[in-house]
Formats: C-alpha cells, sequence, structure tokens
C-alpha cells in the first residue's frame, strides 16, 4: 500500500475501532483494492455490504473519474410510511396516468430537511453518528401525529406541516446540521422556510381541479411512522436527464456502430451511472427515468418509541433489512477476487499511428516542390504543413524524415480531442524518433491540455523506416536539441542509445501512448 494509502486507512481504521460489526473497509483492502477507490465504492453504495462495494469497483474499473477526489452529495429527507405512504403512491400513480408526468414525480413524497451538501468520503461514517445523535436528542419531543394542511396554487399541490410540529422538526434538521458540521465536518444548510410534502409541481394549469380532486382523497390522519432517511447522488449527473436503457445496444464493429448511429433519429451522449464510462446510445433506446432513481439511500432513523435504539439505523451491515437480518458479505471465491483485483489496477498500452505524411499525398518529389533554389521552404499547397523546423543539415534531412501534412495535423488533433472526451487519462508518452510521430504525439498532448506536463520520450526502439524510405541506412532525424529548439517538449533525461540496433534502456514505468510510424 502506497504511504498515503496507509495514512488514509488507519485514519479511517481508527474511528471504527470498537465497532461491533467487522469493517467493511478491512474487508476490501484485503481484497487488493486502493483505500481511496475503496472508501468511493462505499460511499456510492451506502456502507452496506462488501458485496455491493465490491460490485461497484468491478463495474466501474474504466471509469476515467475512479481516481478523482469526487464526493457523493448528500441530502436529509423525512419520509412517510405505512398506509399514508400507500395512498401517496396511489395518488402519484393516478396523477400520473391522468394528468401526465409533474416534477413531484421524480422524487419519492418527503419533506426537505436540508439541502444537498458533500460530504469526504472518508467522514460518511460521521453523517450517520451525526444522523443518530439528532434523532436520539428530539425522540422524546417528536409529535406522534404530524398534521398536514393541503395547498393549492397555479402550479403547486402539497401539504403544508405548521405550528408546534413544525417547530420540532426543524429543531431535529438543526441539530442534524450541526452534528454533522462538528463530525463529518461538512457544512449542512437545514431548512428553515415552511416544511412542504408535495403533491405535484410544475403542472398544466387546466389540470389543477383534477389534482385537487385526487388529494382530498389523502386523509393526513392516516396511521404513519416518519423516518428521517439520508440519500446520496453523483453530483456528476445533477444538471442533466436521468435516462433508463430499455435495451441492451453493443455494436458488433466500427461499421455496425457507424450505420446504426446514422440510422437512428438521435443520439445521445451521456456517462453511465453503472459504470462511469461515457458513450453514445440510440434515443429510442432509452426512456426518462426519474431524478431520484440513481440515489443511494444509507441510513434511517424512525422516530417511534417502539422502536430498539439499536435497530434504528436501516441499511447498516449486520442490521435488520425488509424485516429479515442480513450479516455482512465478506466470502467470494478466490478467482473471482482475483479477477476483480486485475480489472481495478489495470493499465492499458494505446498505440496511435501517426497521422498523414507529406510523401504520401505529393509523392517522393514532394521535396523538389517546396523548395527554392538556394534551399529554402514555401507551400505551394495548402496541405503542406506552414512552415518546417530549423534543421542542422538543412532541408535536405526532411526528405527522409517527412513532416505531417495540413490534413495529418488535423487528424492528430482530432485523435486527441477523441481521447479528451473518452475520459482516458494519459500518464506516459513515448514516440519514434521519426519528426511525423513526435509531430503527433505533441497536437494529441496539446489536445489533451497535457502538452507541458507531460514530456515526450524519444524511443529509436520503435522505429521503422522498411517501406517508405530507400537505402539500407536509417534516415538522419533530428536530434533532442533541435527537437527543443523546435518548441517540442521532449525529455532529455530519458536514456536511448542513438545507433541502429543498439539495446536501449527503458523507464521503470508503464507506457500509456505510443506513437509509431507503422506504414503497413
Amino acid at each position: 500500500m502506497a504511504a498515503g494509502e496507509t495514512q488514509l486507512y488507519a485514519k479511517v481504521s481508527n474511528k471504527l475501532k470498537g465497532r461491533s460489526t467487522p469493517s467493511l473497509l478491512d474487508s476490501l483492502l484485503g481484497m487488493g483494492f486502493p483505500a481511496h477507490t475503496v472508501l468511493k465504492a462505499l460511499a456510492a453504495t451506502g456502507r452496506k455490504t462488501v458485496e455491493e462495494a465490491s460490485d461497484w469497483l468491478h463495474c466501474h474499473c474504466n471509469d476515467p473519474s475512479l481516481d478523482d477526489p469526487i464526493p457523493q452529495e448528500y441530502a436529509l429527507f423525512l419520509c412517510p410510511t405505512g398506509s399514508l405512504l400507500e395512498k401517496l403512491q396511489e395518488f402519484w400513480r393516478e396523477s400520473k396516468r391522468q394528468c401526465t408526468k409533474n416534477r413531484a414525480h421524480e422524487v419519492f413524497p418527503h419533506i426537505t430537511l436540508c439541502d444537498f451538501f458533500t460530504c469526504e468520503d472518508q467522514k460518511v461514517e460521521c453523517l450517520y453518528e451525526a444522523l443518530k445523535r439528532a434523532g436520539d436528542r428530539i425522540l422524546g419531543s417528536f409529535p406522534s401525529v404530524v398534521p398536514l394542511v393541503l395547498h393549492s396554487s397555479v402550479s403547486y399541490l402539497g401539504f403544508f406541516v405548521n405550528d408546534s410540529p413544525a417547530d420540532v422538526i426543524r429543531e431535529f434538521a438543526a441539530t442534524f446540521a450541526t452534528e454533522a458540521s462538528v463530525l463529518a465536518d461538512c457544512t449542512v444548510k437545514p431548512c428553515t422556510k415552511q416544511l412542504h410534502l408535495t403533491l405535484a409541481h410544475k403542472f398544466y394549469p387546466h389540470h389543477q381541479r383534477t389534482l385537487e380532486q385526487l388529494a382530498r382523497a389523502i386523509h393526513p390522519g392516516h396511521s404513519c411512522q416518519w423516518t428521517a432517511a439520508l440519500y446520496s447522488r453523483d453530483m456528476r449527473f445533477v444538471h442533466y436527464q436521468t435516462l433508463k436503457a430499455l435495451f441492451q445496444y453493443k455494436p458488433q464493429n466500427e461499421r455496425t456502430s457507424s450505420r446504426t448511429v446514422s440510422a437512428a433519429a438521435r443520439v445521445r451522449l451521456g456517462i453511465s451511472h453503472r459504470t462511469g464510462c461515457r458513450g453514445f446510445l440510440p434515443e429510442n433506446y432509452t426512456e426518462r427515468a426519474s431524478e431520484c432513481d440513481t440515489w443511494v439511500k444509507h441510513r434511517t432513523y424512525t422516530f417511534s418509541l417502539a422502536v430498539d435504539l439499536n435497530s434504528r439505523k436501516d441499511g447498516a451491515a449486520g442490521s435488520k433489512r425488509n424485516g429479515e437480518f442480513h450479516p455482512p458479505q465478506t466470502s467470494r471465491s478466490l478467482s473471482s477476487v482475483q479477477a476483480l483485483q486485475a480489472t481495478i489496477v489495470r493499465k492499458s498500452v494505446l498505440v496511435v499511428r501517426h497521422g498523414e505524411r507529406v510523401d504520401q499525398i505529393f509523392g517522393k518529389s514532394w521535396l523538389q516542390q517546396c523548395s527554392t533554389p538556394d534551399g529554402k521552404y514555401y507551400r505551394p499547397d495548402l496541405n503542406f504543413p506552414c512552415s518546417l523546423p530549423r534543421r542542422s543539415n538543412g532541408i535536405k534531412d526532411f526528405e527522409n524524415d517527412p513532416p505531417l501534412s495540413s490534413c495529418g495535423i488535423f487528424q492528430s488533433r482530432m485523435a486527441g480531442e477523441a481521447l479528451l472526451d473518452s475520459g482516458i487519462r494519459i500518464t506516459s508518452v513515448f514516440a519514434s524518433p521519426a519528426l511525423r510521430c513526435i509531430q503527433t504525439a505533441k497536437h494529441i498532448l496539446e489536445e489533451l491540455k497535457l502538452e507541458k506536463r507531460i514530456k515526450i520520450r524519444v524511443e529509436p526502439g520503435i522505429f521503422e523506416w522498411t517501406k517508405w524510405e530507400a537505402g539500407k541506412a536509417a534516415p538522419t532525424l533530428m536530434s533532442l536539441e533541435e527537437l527543443r529548439e523546435a518548441n517540442f517538449n521532449v525529455s532529455m533525461d530519458y536514456s536511448v542509445e542513438h545507433k541502429t540496433g543498439a539495446s536501449l534502456s527503458r523507464p521503470g514505468g508503464r507506457a500509456i501512448l505510443e506513437s509509431v510510424p507503422f506504414s503497413r
């Protein structure tokens, strides 16, 4: 384990000491997962079981943001249960059938206690403790019946909570915010306005009478146990539509993909909630889903003196869920664990062919077409490069080491843009000493916004000249000094021997992007 991961593990592990249940963190770290990804998986799955967290890690092995410190967003809601919840759900169904979907259908029936806030992955356990402390403090004064008064306007229909019960609920929200600030170092904004349970929102005005008639069938006096529920959501999806895939879509090859996408009326670009990867999907393969379909329930606190205090934190590993006891699931077959370990630490080598070279378009005599009698370069065609870098032996050395054409430069930039859109993270770049390959690597890095952070390592071992260049000897290539002078960010420390067939000393790190001059 790296030093940073060890410190992080020790910090979190100390907070979990003394608990009766085995640490989920220990179990996942024992499988070989890095500490920061384990904490992210636990936060994203509600810290329920090892099985769910490890499945999440397996699905997100190619997630480009897996190592990024992106926290979950959390919110606290007061949710009804029992017969009142059944009546509300019946209203949901009928209002959607008779008056179409409105904004209230995006979320389950609830009273918002605090706005969404962020919490670091290693401090989520502290949020659970804050919820329990706040609940225990208010339990004795929590109203046995929460009075609900129907309120209707042109664009809103719902129940309002008034008088002293509303004050007690606000006090609970404020207590949770204070405890979360102290224990988890979170900035939580409790609800201080009118407490309400929304039935319909942003509906068509001519549907108001129908919605009111449906709402009057709900009797607020129905038996109900109120539960404070802590939910989380992925903050990357907040401002985007939530879509549900109706069918599996897996192109058989590149041509099939192109034909299928072009034949579809519209395609959508989005991020998969299951894998974290970006991609395209035909619109007719999807349908709109509710906003809360991607939310994760963490813990609940039920306001009832009849409920044992030790079981208030519903959903914890080893607690009662759905009326049955579920012990923590830590066992997996050895082969499954090894497969998960292999996928989570896997790195890839991307082999990128150079862009279009000038001599491929203008032939072997291309240099004669763009040089003056005194050996200077000029641009006879727009597909020739704007300029050529300086070489110690003059322009003649470009004959066997040609540059990219203007189209080749455009191709290289498009490749970099595609890598940027895919979310792939580049850590090292190796390029053939051929000018066209170094140019390709440079333009890709520029599109990735990495041209100043990552140096190009010039590696003669991946140079190949057996097709286009004439002669038995290797062509004269630009030196590292000439490349630096031409504004190429090449590494001067990478150890190589500039001799044909020489043994080459490679670095210990893994190559992630190679630009090679394969002509075939």
